[in-house]
């Protein structure tokens, strides 16, 4: 049943571990544009899977899930990464977004709305919500903040620092206070969208499946998220938490 050195068969593995890798798929592709698909991220994921189970000894302390999580995602950013997934527009829309959001939080103090924010912008309300359609896949936090003045690599942060698969820098953000932060800003955010981000992140639903439960559609789902992390990303600036903005 095993190789040598512990190994599973190859067929055998793969049957049991393409479920996660098409969960892994679907949780990425809902942050993602429309244009990507979830069938390359799936396949990218694959290799990812093959390359884990090439890679892994049963000497690891890690167990083979656990370690083949690593290398999957590391393989299907690096399929968004070829695809350079996100244009340079949209992040300069989503920060202009961002900017208006900002200035109207502090003239209201309170949260501005959707058409709030939209006439500052002087768009109409369908146009500032294609905008949001447009953005989805933009992060909280954006890896080229990372990258100091003084620094003359032109690669980007995942590249620098996403290489050894042991090396977590989202971890190392969270034990650097981002987390408490973070959870600040969340309980800042309107009712609907923390509920939006509390299904999502912490029930893992898909947007069709909080499209149910706040009575809207995937599309509308997808559109209150880039919102959300718009809210999240102003809060963390007002808060100067300068680690990520």
């Amino acid at each position: 049943m095993y190789d040598a050195k512990g190994r599973a068969p190859k067929d055998r593995v793969i049957e049991q571990h393409i479920p996660l890798v098409k969960k892994l798929a679907y949780q990425l592709k809902a942050r993602l544009p429309a244009n990507v698909e979830v069938d390359d991220l799936i396949q990218a994921g694959t290799i990812g899977l093959l390359d884990a189970m090439s890679r892994y000894e049963v000497t690891q302390t890690a167990q083979f899930e656990t370690y083949a999580v690593q290398r999957i995602r590391g393989a299907m950013l690096d399929e968004l990464r070829s695809q350079d997934w996100l244009p340079r527009s949209v992040r300069q829309n989503m920060r202009q977004i961002e900017g208006a959001l900002s200035e109207l939080q502090q003239e209201l103090l309170r949260a501005p709305s959707e058409a709030e924010i939209a006439a500052r912008l002087d768009l109409t309300l369908a146009d500032y919500q294609q905008k949001l359609s447009d953005g989805a896949g933009h992060q909280l936090i954006y890896f080229d903040d990372f990258k100091s003045a003084s620094d003359d690599s032109s690669d980007h942060f995942l590249d620098r620092h996403c290489q050894d698969s042991s090396h977590d820098p989202l971890q190392e953000l969270l034990q650097e206070g981002f987390r408490a932060a973070l959870i600040e800003a969340i309980d800042a955010l309107p009712e609907r969208e923390k509920l939006l981000m509390g299904l999502y992140y912490e029930q893992e639903l898909n947007l069709k499946e909080i499209g149910a439960v706040l009575g809207v559609t995937e599309s509308r789902v997808s559109q209150l998220h880039s919102q959300a992390v718009v809210r999240l990303r102003n809060h963390l600036r007002r808060q100067e938490w300068t680690g990520a903005v």
